[in-house]
């Protein structure tokens, strides 16, 4: 590792020896090239290509779930970012697709569930996993998804750096080693801020999703789908595909519409409720989605929301949100609810948080805070039928601990049908 840009002449020579080249033929590693990784700041770490060829640029961020890593590589939330897995190694394992957690239906420019993360960072990936339902390993997946990866970093002292002075954007590259021209594109790169990654993706048309939809492989472990009873529009910000299985599985006849649908084509479906998923980047840029917000509001449908849905809600509602340091990623984050007493541990992926100390005295109140540091997690409203949480109920990877949320939601629009009769 470098801190500046004066290991330029060393990272325009850099190529691992003759020597590393044989040793590395010999492992399963096979003959990994060289890679790079160059963070705003002028910070360099060296490492071996482990993914696909080129060069990608993103929002560099750590995960430290210690599993799940196809589902945090599938995750829509992801988009605009390269993600670091702080778990020494990746694709023990390997993948069964039938965890992907991109809910994307396809369109003619990404297919069917395409991964939305740019780039990956680990210390070791693992080429040759051992699992009975692996069907592909990590390496051969982001090939084939054209995901930029590198391995042979030292991801705690990244992660330290990360802590230490909050997210940077970053370059990683198989082909590019001449420092000046990764800080130039790094320059021209977008960022997270001021940026709509929610319209990049989002499904294109309405479409349904039900029981059938549901992942057989997955049986085995789950309860077996209640009846659909109650008609749930759902607004695609880049849902993950467990949410929507929690939302079939509580008993919902789902409808899954695009990020910008106006809230009177909502009102036309005549939804029992309506739900506001999970996406990438800035809360703010979506204005479309705060927009017709506030006309769903003020029919009181209940309404549901988590994660971006929950940013969306409240800025839709007079709050505010604000960018965080380095972010909430990962499976063991602590939320403490207030109407309970209890604390859960969660699964959570977002670097925006609402000012939970600054809601509008009509809006609500706080209801869940992150352990941890004290942001706002959960926000319980008093004037419209709503109700919405930072982190994850359906994990995926994670733990169960909030599924019950699901069953809250849909408790609410029980009630909400039984008052209008």
């Amino acid at each position: 590792m470098a801190n500046n840009h004066t290991a330029g002449a060393a990272a325009r020579t850099f190529a691992p020896s003759e020597l590393c080249q044989r040793m590395l033929a010999k492992t399963s590693k096979g003959t990994c090239g060289p890679c790079i990784l160059y963070l705003e700041d002028g910070t360099i770490f060296y490492g071996r290509a482990c993914g696909a060829a080129g060069t990608a640029t993103g929002e560099v961020c750590f995960n430290t779930s210690l599993e799940g890593y196809f589902e945090v590589m599938t995750d829509p939330s992801y988009a605009g970012q390269i993600v670091t897995m702080t778990y020494p190694q990746i694709g023990n394992y390997g993948i069964d697709e039938t965890d992907v957690q991109s809910a994307f239906p396809g369109d003619d420019v990404r297919p069917t569930s395409a991964p939305a993360m740019r780039g990956m960072i680990v210390r070791d990936m693992c080429a040759t996993p051992s699992n009975w339902r692996s069907a592909v390993s990590v390496p051969e997946y982001l090939r084939a998804h054209g995901i930029v990866a590198i391995e042979g970093v030292d991801t705690r002292a990244l992660v330290r750096h990360l802590r230490d002075n909050g997210s940077k954007m970053g370059i990683i590259s198989t082909e590019i080693f001449d420092v000046d021209e990764l800080a130039e594109r790094l320059a021209a790169a977008p960022t997270l801020v001021g940026e709509n990654l929610v319209k990049t993706v989002s499904c294109p048309a309405p479409h349904e999703f039900v029981a059938a939809d549901l992942p057989a492989t997955h049986d085995f472990a789950l309860a077996v789908a209640a009846p659909a009873r109650h008609k749930v529009v759902a607004y695609d910000c880049g849902v993950k595909r467990g949410i929507l299985e929690g939302l079939v599985r509580a008993g919902c006849d789902l409808t899954v519409v695009p990020w910008d649908t106006p809230a009177q084509q909502v009102l036309d479906m005549n939804p029992d409720g309506v739900f506001l998923s999970n996406g990438p980047g800035d809360p703010a840029e979506p204005v479309e989605v705060i927009e017709n917000l506030k006309h769903i509001f003020e029919l009181n449908i209940p309404t549901f929301g988590i994660c971006l849905g929950h940013q969306l809600s409240a800025l839709a509602a007079g709050a505010k949100t604000m960018k965080l340091k380095y972010g909430h990623r990962g499976a063991n984050q602590p939320v403490t609810d207030f109407e309970s007493g209890r604390t859960f541990i969660t699964s959570q992926n977002h670097g925006y948080a609402v000012v939970g100390d600054e809601l509008p005295a009509e809006m609500g109140e706080v209801a869940q805070v992150n352990a941890n540091d004290g942001t706002c997690e959960g926000i319980k409203y008093k004037k419209w039928n709503c109700f919405t949480v930072q982190f994850h109920p359906e994990a995926n990877g994670g733990p169960k601990d909030t599924e019950f949320l699901f069953d809250r939601f849909l408790n609410n629009v029980k009630a909400a049908k039984k008052e209008a009769r």
